[in-house]
């Protein structure tokens, strides 16, 4: 039986560097996301379309999820990895509806200290500081969503993070 786990946060809280830890562990595998953004643009494996191309991909039901933000659209596909763990990195507002469509959905919200967050989104490069201060200024809480959810708290070392998330999901370090 597979565990799925939605891995939900802020911009630059480490998402993708924990859950690329934990994939490094046998049965944990990734969803990989649709985006329409390059992907060119770096961070975390995705598969990146045109507006268009997303948009046809979605009218023929290829997504069991998609939502836009921040002026991008983003999808799951319906067809998930085969593993005893499965993560999948969503935006906090679709959690409801990621709960009705994926029953028994657990949830892993990876949060970091403010300061953290400006100074690894900075590193990043995407964005000025304008923008990243208007990021960190946007209120982004937890839909309701009926999952338990599991808050760690990525400020420190990324071991101690990566073991209290890997201890969430259930997965020996």
């Amino acid at each position: 039986m597979t565990r799925l786990f939605a891995v939900v946060g802020p911009s630059g809280a480490g998402k993708d560097t924990l859950m690329a830890a934990a994939a490094a562990r046998p049965g944990v595998a990734l969803v990989r996301r649709v985006i329409t953004r390059p992907a060119a643009a770096g961070g975390e494996d995705f598969d990146g379309v045109t507006p268009a191309e997303f948009a046809r991909r979605r009218a023929a039901g290829d997504f069991a999820l998609d939502w836009q933000a921040h002026g991008l659209s983003y999808g799951i596909p319906r067809a998930l990895p085969d593993a005893p763990v499965v993560l999948m990195n969503l935006s906090r507002q679709v959690l409801d509806r990621a709960a009705a469509v994926f029953p028994g959905l657990g949830v892993l919200n990876v949060t970091a200290r403010p300061e953290v967050l400006a100074a690894r989104l900075a590193a990043r490069g995407r964005e000025d500081a304008t923008d990243i201060a208007a990021r960190l200024g946007r209120d982004a809480p937890l839909a309701p969503c009926g999952s338990a959810v599991t808050t760690i708290d990525n400020s420190g070392p990324l071991a101690d993070a990566a073991a209290a998330f890997l201890a969430a999901i259930g997965v020996a370090p």
